[in-house]
């Protein structure tokens, strides 16, 4: 009974050492040769100006994260756009209550003006 574990056991020594290996071999092999310019925080090739730290607007967030939700319906709907002809009206009803919610919840963001860029 204990050697049906052991190939568990192999599976787990084998499943962390496969990505930790290379990640302890970069650090020793690595070259070490530090410098104020390697070591100076960049954006996009250029020297930062000022602080670092900028505050963005809530809205921002609340607009990514409409379009995350939206993108993600999408991605629901899709499957059963494909299987829609063997779904029949049970298929086609759940994905009309799917699809309402979805259509309140956009109601509901633009009422509060989550949508809003200004």
């Amino acid at each position: 009974m204990l050697a049906n574990y052991a190939f568990i056991g192999i599976f787990f020594v084998a499943s962390f050492s496969f990505p930790l290996a290379p990640l302890v071999m970069a650090f020793f092999l690595r070259p070490k040769r530090p410098t104020p310019l390697k070591q100076s925080t960049y954006e996009c090739g250029l020297e930062v100006i000022g602080d670092l730290r900028v505050q963005f607007k809530v809205q921002y967030y609340l607009y990514a994260l409409a379009f995350v939700i939206f993108d993600i319906e999408v991605v629901f709907l899709y499957p059963w756009a494909v299987a829609f002809h063997k779904l029949g009206m049970y298929g086609f009803t759940a994905a009309a209550v799917f699809l309402v919610m979805l259509f309140a919840g956009l109601v509901y963001e633009w009422r509060k003006g989550a949508l809003e860029w200004v």
